[in-house]
């Protein structure tokens, strides 16, 4: 998420200023002794335990979809020793994942509304229509910081997986808001989501700051690997407002997560990052091609006091702050508007959802578009039943209204063109 202002014209440069029991997990940071080691397929859990202590090194996770462990290694000697076991695949470092924020980002405004509200950005994508498209019998896995599962407007939330401590109660507000996008109840209060009706599964997989690691977001995604059939209804789409700077080839054990998911019949939606400097090819788990990644728009259009700027930011204009590149898949409301004042700096107005503690607050990024397009995939699952990820893929690309026209250009000067107009997302 991003609250913010920018400057934008004249080459200024931007200035941001604005359960189940699970496995208790530290937050990580690159550089420190945890690592991932992936072994043959196949190989037992009790054969990966023992290679481990064999080399000296201590278990964190062992996961059962994947032939990965996570481990804290603690010298030179045992991590060459796993690095030489013929049974190991690869050992790789455990690097940080975050919510797509910035480091001064804060939820602003909202407030509890006095009657519900459709917000803009439900509005843009398309308002849910009870019993035909409001995303009812299908699961979400929204794996976040968690939910505030006393919310009134995510009742119904199953406290599914947490990776910290014994709740999957959340304790930052990022993964609340994310969930209200996708599926705020309509029931008179608050908010409405994009699938009001679909079934939550919260599933957290960074702490109360925002931040976990590879293995912690790999432990979510092992958990709905192993469930997403089990749970009533089914989990078909998981929602993920997070990740981190890398390549598709840096980590082949979350990669094949991923690519499990996808074969077993779940959609992975990815927000692609809040980084206009860089590409979403660089962006994990956003570049891998069975995800669905998601860039940020305006919902409506803005108010312009600047004389430098001939017209108002119009909506469907892509956000200042949001990564893109060819790898995107489509792109949806990560902000209701962009406001230019009278200095021409841009205030981000963000996208309105349920807030940690009741009512509601204001939220802007990619982690906010992400989540419009998880709620259009229920949807599209409600009413497709037999759609493999595949096909909602190709759908979800093919009905994005204005494409070949939008994102709009930016008139940041950090903005650049892409050679792809993807259009916004729309639901059915």
């Amino acid at each position: 998420m991003t609250t913010s202002k920018s400057a934008f014209l004249g080459g200024l440069t931007a200035v941001v200023v604005a359960l189940m029991p699970g496995v208790v997990m530290p937050a990580y940071a690159q550089g420190t002794d945890e690592y991932i080691v992936q072994f043959r397929d196949g190989t037992p859990a009790a054969a990966r335990r023992a290679a481990a202590a064999n080399a000296g090194a201590d278990v964190r996770i062992v996961y059962t979809a994947t032939a990965a462990v996570a481990l804290r290694v603690p010298n030179e000697r045992a991590l060459r020793a796993l690095e030489a076991d013929p049974e190991v695949t690869s050992v790789i470092r455990n690097r940080a994942m975050s919510a797509h924020q910035h480091a001064q980002g804060k939820p602003t405004g909202g407030g509890t509304p006095s009657t519900e509200v459709v917000p803009a950005g439900v509005v843009r994508v398309g308002v849910p229509y009870p019993s035909l498209s409001d995303g009812a019998g299908v699961g979400v896995a929204i794996l976040d910081t968690g939910i505030d599962l006393g919310h009134q407007d995510l009742t119904g939330t199953v406290n599914a997986f947490t990776a910290f401590g014994s709740s999957c109660q959340d304790d930052a507000g990022h993964g609340t808001h994310v969930a209200g996008i996708v599926g705020a109840r309509d029931n008179n209060v608050d908010v409405v989501g994009v699938a009001p009706a679909a079934k939550l599964y919260c599933v957290k997989v960074l702490d109360q700051s925002g931040s976990g690691s590879d293995a912690t977001v790999m432990a979510g995604l092992d958990w709905v690997l192993r469930s997403h059939a089990s749970v009533s209804p089914a989990i078909r789409v998981v929602n993920m407002s997070l990740g981190r700077p890398g390549t598709v080839d840096d980590n082949p054990a979350l990669r094949d997560l991923i690519a499990a998911l996808d074969a077993a019949g779940v959609l992975t939606v990815v927000s692609a990052g809040n980084d206009a400097s860089t590409n979403v090819a660089a962006q994990i788990p956003a570049a891998y091609p069975q995800v669905v990644s998601v860039a940020s728009t305006t919902a409506i259009g803005g108010t312009n006091q600047c004389r430098q700027l001939a017209r108002p930011i119009a909506a469907d204009t892509a956000s200042y702050f949001t990564t893109d590149g060819t790898g995107v898949s489509v792109s949806a409301p990560g902000e209701d508007q962009e406001d230019v004042s009278r200095a021409c700096l841009i205030k981000s107005v963000g996208i309105l959802s349920t807030s940690l503690g009741g009512g509601t607050t204001r939220m802007s990024g990619t982690s906010m578009a992400a989540p419009h397009v998880a709620g259009i995939a229920a949807r599209l699952f409600q009413q497709y039943p037999s759609y493999t990820p595949l096909d909602v893929r190709i759908r979800i690309a093919s009905d994005a209204i204005r494409r070949g026209i939008a994102p709009l250009d930016s008139p940041t000067s950090s903005y650049t063109f892409d050679g792809v107009r993807e259009g916004v997302a729309v639901a059915p």
